[in-house]
């Protein structure tokens, strides 16, 4: 709890994550049904979408949902699921929050049923009275093919979007001297 904060101080904090965590769930909805008026809707208009790898990197809520619509031409059938979701208030602007979400996804990928491990590390702002994705950043832990799984879980080349493989995004920390916690660089943020 804030110290010295007021119940509607308090009612505002709960009420905004309450409200950026659907934001993550409706996420993996609308890339499910393809619903790219959605989707557009949960992106500030200068919004990016962006992946620890590079494979991503989009500009402004349009090139955002031109990247989905080209990743749409090889991804068949998914289901996102949202696993947990950690939301940082900033406590200098009431419209700004960053927040680490896990999740995994079952995706039927060039032609291969695929499953994932991901995360998004997030930058959101509230415009417009609404909360929005700033920046979205995805990495992988996995993404293989679901026969694939149980021999490769665990090695540092898990990611297989295409017939290449890649490394991991993380844990890092089980492949370098170095942790990187997301979230640790906004402990001073809200909690």
């Amino acid at each position: 709890m804030v110290p010295d904060a007021t119940t509607e101080s308090r009612l505002a904090r709960l009420e905004s994550r309450l409200e950026i965590q659907e934001l993550a769930v409706l996420y993996g909805f609308y890339v499910d049904e393809r619903d790219l008026d959605g989707l557009r809707e949960l992106f500030c208009e200068d919004g990016s979408m962006s992946s620890e790898d590079g494979t991503y990197a989009a500009r402004g809520v349009e090139s955002v949902i031109a990247t989905y619509e080209r990743r749409f031409e090889s991804l068949g059938a998914s289901n996102h699921f949202t696993h947990g979701h950690v939301v940082r208030l900033d406590p200098d602007d009431p419209d700004r929050a960053v927040g680490l979400v896990a999740a995994h996804a079952e995706v039927h990928s060039f032609g291969t049923p695929m499953q994932v491990a991901l995360r998004y590390k997030d930058v959101y702002r509230r415009t417009g009275g609404r909360w929005r994705f700033l920046d979205r950043c995805l990495s992988f832990m996995y993404y293989l093919p679901m026969a694939d799984l149980a021999t490769t879980f665990g090695r540092r080349d898990t990611v297989r979007m295409t017939d290449d493989r890649s490394p991991a995004d993380w844990p890092e920390a089980l492949f370098s001297s170095q942790g990187n916690s997301f979230l640790r660089t906004y402990d001073r943020h809200d909690r």
